[in-house]
């Protein structure tokens, strides 16, 4: 006979939610923040970029918002691997330059023959050899990731150069890649609404999934109200997003493209062996080594993962700018991607974070970045402020962890 998951009564419901609040709170004073630091930090940007400049909560510079965070956020989802590990890859701003470069430059001459259908996916089959070549050095050589690719950010720099030659700049016409980072879902069209109620129902889905499979489990879980406002609060938001766009040109179809992979990822992360690995390395990688697992093998795939996500967030650059030269990858791109990671919430010292929060620290860098220019702010003060914003991540992330071992969470 099979059993049947009971669901809690009423009381039971309201008791679970006051428990589920006092846990919150508990787990707030022990250092465990979440992702409030991020939701404080966008609260207080917008009032004072809304207050300074009129312009900032248009729906156009909503939509140039999106558009400015693409590239990096791509990008971001390869670093929060990475960083998973305890590791650093300070190459990917130039491993996406050979990307963006080497898909301008094979679709520039007519003649050749190549498409996008076969431009890109050797591009990203170039990057993550990229990443498997610095994965291999770090570990058959046992030399410190920081080093191999500080030493792979010059090298790839030198290669961006010698491809688009000094001084030079190749125009990207081809209309598919172009449009990857200039097209939207028409705001007269329902499209935009079908990706909201798409993701939504979802989210819906897998949450009730693991609801269920906890309960029958035994296990502990959110109580059900609590699942329904996160679903409610989503399915705002989505739609807010959406409204406000339509009142522009329209839902970017780049963000839908980072929708998509940045929940492809997190599945990868959360319900798959790689990804429970990639915490374990990070966690503890002599206890990982000790229970069996290949942490070579571990190390090498996730530095493939990002180089390959690098490429990715190249072409998104590039298709946005709809040229490369001998600028790309580089300026601000390495340290924006790393503080997206960082201020997403994931740790500097390797085993906790999550993919999705690499959306919100993209946007938190995005929104900083934007409000600047609106602003007017000097290039000088815009490098200075980023860094300060960087720096009090890692502080912030760093006495959370510290307070977390002292109450015994970490």
């Amino acid at each position: 006979m099979v059993e049947q998951t009971q669901l809690p009564s009423a009381p039971t419901l309201f008791g679970g939610v006051i428990n589920f609040g006092r846990g919150y709170v508990r787990r707030l004073s022990s250092g465990d923040l979440g992702g409030l630091p991020i939701f404080v930090g966008l609260i207080i940007m917008t009032i004072i970029f809304q207050a300074q400049n009129g312009n900032f909560l248009t729906p156009r510079n909503m939509v140039n918002l999106i558009l400015q965070m693409a590239g990096t956020t791509m990008i971001a989802y390869g670093m929060v691997f990475v960083l998973l590990l305890g590791e650093i890859d300070l190459s990917v701003g130039y491993v996406s330059a050979v990307g963006g470069v080497t898909v301008a430059i094979l679709l520039s001459d007519a003649n050749a023959g190549w498409t996008w259908p076969l431009a890109i996916p050797l591009a990203l089959l170039i990057t993550a050899g990229i990443g498997l070549l610095q994965g291999l050095i770090i570990t058959l050589f046992r030399v410190p990731s920081f080093i191999v690719t500080l030493a792979g950010l010059l090298a790839w720099n030198g290669v961006v150069l010698r491809l688009v030659g000094r001084g030079g700049t190749v125009i990207i016409q081809d209309p598919f890649v172009v449009g990857i980072a200039n097209s939207y879902l028409p705001p007269e069209t329902l499209w935009g609404w079908v990706v909201v109620v798409i993701f939504v129902l979802g989210y819906a889905a897998t949450q009730t999934v693991q609801y269920l499979t906890r309960r029958t489990r035994g296990l502990s879980t959110r109580p059900l109200p609590v699942i329904a406002a996160q679903i409610v609060l989503l399915g705002g938001l989505g739609a807010v997003v959406v409204a406000v766009c339509n009142q522009d040109r329209g839902l970017p179809v780049v963000g839908v493209l980072l929708l998509i992979t940045g929940v492809l990822l997190t599945l990868l992360a959360k319900n798959t062996r790689f990804g429970r690995f990639v915490y374990a390395v990070g966690g503890n990688a002599e206890a990982a080594r000790r229970a069996g697992l290949n942490v070579n093998r571990i190390r090498v795939t996730v530095f493939v993962l990002a180089s390959m996500l690098a490429g990715l967030g190249g072409i998104i650059l590039a298709s946005r700018l709809r040229s490369v030269d001998t600028r790309a990858g580089s300026g601000n791109l390495l340290l924006n991607v790393v503080a997206a990671a960082v201020i997403g919430g994931t740790s500097l010292f390797g085993g906790r974070g999550r993919v999705s929060s690499a959306i919100w620290g993209a946007l938190i860098i995005a929104s900083l970045e934007n409000g600047m220019g609106l602003l007017n702010v000097e290039a000088g003060d815009k490098y200075i402020i980023t860094g300060i914003v960087l720096l009090l991540a890692v502080i912030i992330d760093s006495l959370s962890r510290r307070r977390q071992q002292q109450s015994g969470l970490a």
